[in-house]
């Protein structure tokens, strides 16, 4: 497998993992899912949002779209995961159709970040994929753990790469609109 490969691998594996965490928490009910735990951001709730207003900023970097900071213009912490599911499918499959026009000529190339106060900074197509699946697998990692003292059992999400461990659900994570 090729970096190209492992990316649109990635992205994949980003929006089934998506699609299995939110689909869980979606049957918390909403005091549950905005609850004060403890972890880095104060909910389950605030976790994911931050995870996806995070993915929009990333996506529209890597799509040159020129948004940048704008897209937390509207940055909210959303109320029941249900509210999450469809708008997280929709950045997952910008992510995925990006990684999959990828080329091994456009890994070192260079796209602007919007970094505030700090600038407009360069950086490297493969540099920002390789951080924004670290950033999430990161907070997804914190969601899941702090799903672990509710209800509501926490889904398995460490073996998409592995056929026979491969989610009944899967299919339909990836397919696209569902």
């Amino acid at each position: 497998m090729n970096l190209v490969d492992h990316f649109s691998a990635m992205a994949r594996n980003n929006r089934w993992t998506n699609h299995v965490l939110l689909h869980a928490c979606a049957r918390l009910d909403a005091e549950d899912f905005i609850a004060p735990r403890t972890s880095f951001f104060p909910s389950i709730a605030a976790t994911l949002s931050h995870n996806y207003f995070v993915d929009n900023l990333y996506v529209d970097a890597l799509e040159e779209s020129g948004l940048g900071l704008a897209v937390f213009r509207n940055e909210r912490v959303f109320s029941h995961a249900s509210e999450l599911i469809p708008l997280q499918a929709k950045i997952d499959w910008r992510l995925i159709r990006f990684c999959d026009g990828l080329s091994e000529t456009d890994l070192p190339r260079k796209v602007v970040t919007d970094r505030g106060d700090k600038g407009q900074l360069q950086e490297r197509i493969d540099s920002i994929l390789a951080h924004l699946f670290q950033h999430q697998i990161h907070h997804r990692g914190q969601a899941h753990a702090m799903l672990a003292g509710t209800e509501v059992k926490p889904p398995q999400l460490d073996e998409f790469f592995l056929d026979f461990e491969r989610a009944g659900d899967i299919d339909d994570a990836l397919a696209e609109g569902r």
